[in-house]
């Protein structure tokens, strides 16, 4: 996928989370192609729920309503898979039974040949300096290389839009500002319009974009 291709606006008309019938979120945004929003909120308000909506799987207990663009096309129907929202959670989600190589690959859109899903998984692990992890079990990486490889097999899967749920909260302190940085610079190199989910301000200050405080019921832009 070319730049060109990735490059689209990720637009919520109108949407509206409620839990068992009580309002929970309303927010309407846009995020331009290269650019992070950010929602903040503390714990138990509905950031991961927000994201759920837009990435296809809220979960049953839960309804939403308004529409989801993402490069002026309507998504909001679309089941999860052919969304092409990128998502990085708080644990990284390696697969434990695969090698690093493997999991990079299995992310690699299963159009093309093995020996082309696995040079990409090659050149994406030489692009974050863990080029000689091929073969390692995820288990016996550093969290700082499991973030890496967790952001990379994300990127390969070629989304258009990046999602990230608190992807910085699990990592020790020494780290998050260098995986910050690291996700961030990515996302713009991608052109990726990316919402951030979150309750630490250091990750909103970081993502230098527009910000979103959920307080209740209620939402603020500022």
């Amino acid at each position: 996928m070319n730049k060109q291709e990735s490059a689209a606006d990720l637009v919520l008309e109108d949407v509206r989370i409620l839990r068992a019938g009580q309002p929970l979120i309303h927010i309407a945004a846009r995020v331009e192609p290269g650019s992070v929003l950010t929602v903040m909120g503390e714990s138990g308000i509905g950031k991961s729920t927000l994201l759920s909506y837009l990435a296809g799987f809220l979960p049953p207990d839960f309804s939403g309503s308004g529409r989801v663009l993402l490069g002026g096309t309507d998504i909001t129907a679309l089941p999860a898979h052919a969304r092409r929202m990128g998502l990085l959670f708080q644990d990284d989600l390696l697969f434990a039974h695969m090698s690093v190589i493997e999991n990079l690959m299995f992310a690699v859109p299963h159009d093309v040949s093995r020996a082309e899903r696995r040079r990409r998984a090659e050149a994406a692990l030489c692009d974050v300096a863990l080029e000689n992890m091929e073969t390692r079990d995820p288990a016996t990486l550093s969290g700082g290389q499991r973030a890496r490889v967790a952001l990379m097999r994300v990127l390969l899967s070629e989304p258009r839009a990046l999602l990230l749920d608190e992807p910085f909260s699990r990592l020790d302190m020494a780290l998050r500002d260098q995986i910050r940085a690291l996700v961030f610079a990515k996302a713009r190199e991608r052109h990726l319009a990316t919402l951030l989910v979150t309750h630490d301000v250091r990750d909103a200050e970081a993502a230098k974009g527009p910000v979103i405080t959920l307080q209740g019921r209620q939402d603020t832009a500022k």
